[in-house]
């Protein structure tokens, strides 16, 4: 297989997880939040945010679970 090939089709399946402040977030997302100061978010290789979770481990762990690789973003 030609290496120039691969890693597209690698990269559809990494999504990028990073932490988002919830005082960023739009109200009634924040109201949902309740007391947490941090969510997480999960974007597919375009930058498009595909889930929004409470914490970093259920974020990998629900990639995972769509046969999906996760990285952190910073």
């Amino acid at each position: 297989m030609n290496s120039r090939f691969a890693l597209p089709i690698l990269n559809d399946k990494i999504v990028y997880v990073k932490p988002v402040e919830v005082s960023d977030l739009p109200p009634e997302v924040r109201e949902q939040a309740g007391d947490l100061k941090e969510l997480f978010s999960v974007h597919n290789s375009e930058g498009v945010q595909i889930a929004l979770v409470a914490d970093r481990a259920l974020a990998f762990a629900l990639a995972r679970q769509h046969q999906l690789t996760p990285m952190t973003v910073h």
